[in-house]
């Protein structure tokens, strides 16, 4: 099928979805989660103290981690601009990117200023480092294939989901700990309408979402591999248990595929059985890795 023909034969289910998602959606408000009252002025123009490492006790790794997912999040118009365009900005289609993107804008949110007000990280290598990152942008390697699309974002929302909530665990810190859980909530909403949209593309084009599966498994990235030193950041961050393969494997690739029931998918061509192949032998591979690791 045409990427067209996908969009519009696969709106009526993003309607429905969007139903759900709206009533399952709970509103919530990032200034809730914030400790204002542990606050207090940086230096500079209003001359107040300079930053400092010993301002929080929340673990190194923890930092590194909430900076990775706050400078995730940063890049919110990049991908706004790359699912509007991919997606669309009419209908159904269009109505799901505007209140996803509205979702996921509480998220930088919220994180940057729990990070300022507690100082738990250097707010100018913050913002450095969040202009960097914004500058280069983020792309989508499928920009023009729609299933592919729909592959990556649902094992990447539930991964963010993940790593949110093993970070906020990983703090040490009541407040934000809940703080993560609150966007964890979110991102596994948004990770149950992706993973929807591609269940009822199994049944109306088998072999071309086995495809994009196999292919999307093969070369997963997060969207935040080009922070700079992300190839560092992610190493300590897996070291501490927050996110590493063992858990992108057992608690991220599995289960969204069993969801699909991809191994008892019907109706497959060459290419659809090749692709399933090719899936097999992927998870078996990552599996004998982390055996021997």
């Amino acid at each position: 099928m045409s990427q067209t023909a996908l969009l519009v034969e696969l709106e009526p289910v993003v309607a429905r979805n969007l139903d759900r998602h709206l009533s399952l959606a709970k509103e919530w408000f990032p200034h809730e989660y914030v400790p204002w009252s542990e606050g207090r002025t940086f230096d500079g123009p209003l001359g107040g103290e300079a930053w400092s490492p010993t301002d929080s006790t929340i673990p190194d790794v923890a930092r590194t981690a909430l900076i990775v997912n706050l400078l995730t999040e940063d890049n919110l118009p990049s991908y706004h601009h790359e699912i509007a365009t991919l997606f669309g900005r009419d209908g159904a289609w269009g109505t799901w990117v505007h209140r996803w993107t509205a979702e996921e804008g509480r998220h930088g949110t919220a994180i940057r200023d729990y990070l300022t007000v507690s100082r738990a990280v250097d707010p100018v290598a913050l913002e450095r480092a969040r202009m960097t990152h914004m500058s280069a942008g983020y792309v989508n390697v499928h920009d023009d294939e729609v299933l592919h699309s729909l592959a990556y974002v649902s094992f990447q929302e539930l991964a963010t989901r993940i790593s949110h909530r093993n970070t906020g665990r990983a703090t040490g810190d009541p407040t934000c700990e809940a703080l993560l859980a609150r966007v964890a909530a979110d991102e596994n909403l948004h990770m149950v309408f992706y993973r929807n949209l591609l269940a009822a593309a199994f049944e109306l084009a088998p072999s071309q979402a086995m495809r994009a599966v196999a292919d999307v498994v093969a070369d997963f990235q997060m969207p935040g591999n080009g922070i700079d030193g992300f190839a560092r950041k992610s190493v300590a961050i897996a070291l501490a248990g927050i996110y590493d393969l063992r858990q992108h494997r057992d608690e991220v690739l599995m289960p969204v595929l069993r969801q699909w029931d991809v191994f008892n998918v019907t109706g497959l061509n060459a290419d659809g059985e090749a692709a399933r192949e090719q899936l097999a032998t992927q998870l078996d591979t990552l599996e004998m890795y982390l055996i021997h690791i």
